[in-house]
């Protein structure tokens, strides 16, 4: 291991790191942390690791034996592991009737047992950091839409994951616990707005899909990554096990109650 990389700062991995909230997360910490962003494609990790200072190196967190090597050759390379994010996460819109076997099973993959693999290659070294997990799940896995059945229930498995992981080693100094963006601009979810036909461009069709939310309008994905940092920070100590929404209110409206609106107009 080379000496002069062992890093003084605290060392934190951002999986999908390469564009959307795990972009803007490595953004976030890099004043204050080492950040090792992993994705599968490199060009985008470059590109943040330009803009950042963060440390871009490849991975596909589906390759369960290069996620649990890549742990590994973090500490190994940095001499610690104090905080994971996980955000690498897919989703692939499907009614269950038209949901294949393969595509459920790939987005079960990514969402929740790469995350219980990562998770558990880096309990030994987050332990010996006293250090924090977060997971960024959705609004999905408390609510869902049509198409969304594997996506959400692989969110809601993350979030439950995370709880566990909290429960168990809370008391030896482990923090772990989820974040739940709603509608968040990002690249991802660009995509997303573009195969839906609700809007003449990106900005309508956010503004669609938002116009019942309580603060109308879609967040950043650096708001996310704020509530990100937080849990990781030691103004969040005493946090453990919890659901962090950051959904603009979207999860405290009742769709029946939408239609009431005028009245507050």
């Amino acid at each position: 291991m080379a000496r002069s990389e062992v890093s003084d700062r605290p060392v934190v991995i951002v999986t999908g790191g390469g564009s959307g909230i795990g972009a803007a997360t490595a953004k976030r910490l890099a004043a204050t942390h080492t950040v090792v962003v992993c994705g599968r494609r490199v060009a985008s990790l470059e590109k943040v690791a330009a803009e950042t200072g963060c440390i871009p190196m490849a991975l596909d967190v589906a390759d369960y034996a290069a996620s649990e090597r890549f742990v590994g050759e973090v500490v190994d390379r940095f001499g610690r592991l104090d905080g994971l994010v996980l955000n690498a996460g897919i989703v692939i819109s499907a009614a269950i009737e038209e949901c294949s076997l393969a595509d459920w099973e790939k987005q079960i993959a990514v969402n929740l047992t790469a995350p219980f693999v990562m998770t558990k290659a880096a309990l030994p070294h987050l332990l010996k950091a006293r250090g924090a997990v977060v997971a960024v799940s959705s609004v999905g896995a408390l609510q869902t839409g049509p198409g969304l059945a594997a996506y959400s229930a692989a969110k809601a498995g993350v979030s439950h994951f995370m709880g566990s992981v909290a429960y168990e080693y809370a008391r030896f100094g482990l923090r772990a616990n989820t974040v739940a963006p709603g509608w968040i601009r990002t690249e991802m979810s660009d995509e997303e707005m573009r195969m839906l036909p609700i809007g003449d461009d990106l900005d309508a069709a956010y503004a669609k899909v938002s116009e019942h939310v309580p603060q109308r309008r879609a967040g950043s994905a650096m708001e996310a990554a704020e509530a990100i940092a937080f849990l990781l920070s030691p103004a969040a100590s005493f946090i453990n096990g919890a659901v962090l929404p950051v959904d603009g209110g979207s999860l405290l409206a009742n769709s029946g109650m939408t239609y009431f609106d005028a009245v507050l107009a």
